[in-house]
């Protein structure tokens, strides 16, 4: 055999080889996703999923395919919702909201609220069985707010003339540019009448309230943990223990079941986890610096309509 030959011999082994490392990573995907929709990530065995809401909600919170996965999970035997968020927009509480009735459907859900449950955090919390506050966290902040502002003052002082032409007089308002008028008011309005409607029936519904009871709790105003425990807004003061005997003494579910956190990356094979999303800038050259200043933009220029947060000053609220 010629040097020709054995050199070729050699690059078809190698090949060889690299398809069999290749078939063997497959198997492997595969195998990891089936555990995945078996739900051993998060965990393997029986379980508490501990499932945490944090910071602004935006209009699609990642929580909630979190949710779905963990109430379809044959290892999980109950959630534990753990909440510290000032809410955030109305429809990803909305979306919460569902998929934690959704998930309540299938597994018993107690949400503990740790430093601050308000607005669209309290209408995620609500949809658990189950409600629990520390004494001193703040919840309530029950309603819905659209805020704009206008510029046309100031276009007029630089030199700049705005100019629209549109189908409708009420098209495209509010608008920054122009001040609104009483017909763009009014419509404002009622769109925030109708969501606060919406999100006092289901505080009605959730809490057993009359109807009247609910509105008189929902004026905007925050409470303690224990104001909300006293007036029905939530069923307990305490934390995560207070949370889990509950989940004993009315589900029978075990204190000593080990509780384990559950995250979206931890089990979505579909899409690229902040880690490799991390190696892949870096590996791109693009400088570390670029993704902090992304992560300070404020974060409710991406939600797409309503308001339901608490604006509270950061500054008076003890970080847990």
């Amino acid at each position: 055999m010629n040097a020709e030959d054995l050199i070729e011999r050699r690059r078809l082994r190698r090949r060889a080889s690299f398809w069999r490392v290749m078939a063997f990573v497959v198997v492997v995907v595969a195998i990891v996703a089936v555990a995945g929709s078996l739900g051993w990530f998060g965990g393997r065995g029986a379980q508490v999923a501990r499932i945490t809401v944090d910071g602004f909600i935006p209009t699609r919170p990642e929580a909630v395919d979190t949710l779905k996965k963990a109430a379809a999970s044959s290892a999980v035997k109950a959630i534990v919702l753990r909440i510290d968020s000032p809410g955030g927009a109305a429809a990803g509480g909305e979306a919460l909201y569902r998929a934690v009735r959704d998930a309540a459907s299938k597994k018993p859900v107690v949400a503990v609220i740790d430093g601050l449950g308000a607005s669209a955090a309290y209408l995620t919390a609500i949809g658990a069985d189950h409600v629990v506050a520390r004494e001193t966290a703040i919840t309530g902040s029950i309603g819905v707010i659209l805020q704009f502002a206008t510029i046309q003052d100031l276009l007029q002082k630089i030199g700049v003339d705005y100019v629209e032409v549109k189908s409708a007089p009420l098209k495209g308002e509010p608008t920054p540019f122009e001040k609104p008028s009483p017909e763009a008011l009014a419509m404002v309005q009622a769109v925030i009448d109708s969501s606060y409607d919406w999100f006092v029936g289901l505080v009605a519904e959730r809490r057993d309230f009359e109807p009247q009871e609910a509105k008189a709790l929902s004026d905007g105003r925050i409470f303690s943990g224990r104001q909300a425990a006293a007036n029905g807004l939530i069923d307990e003061v305490g934390d995560e223990d207070t949370a889990r005997a509950w989940l004993e003494t009315a589900h029978a579910v075990p204190s000593s079941l080990p509780a384990k956190d559950w995250k979206k990356n931890d089990y979505e094979l579909g899409g690229i986890t902040a880690a490799t999303a991390s190696f892949l800038l870096k590996s791109l050259g693009v400088n570390e610096g670029i993704s902090s200043v992304l992560g300070h933009l404020p974060e409710r220029l991406a939600v797409d309509g309503l308001v339901s947060v608490w604006q509270g000053n950061s500054s008076i609220r003890s970080d847990r």
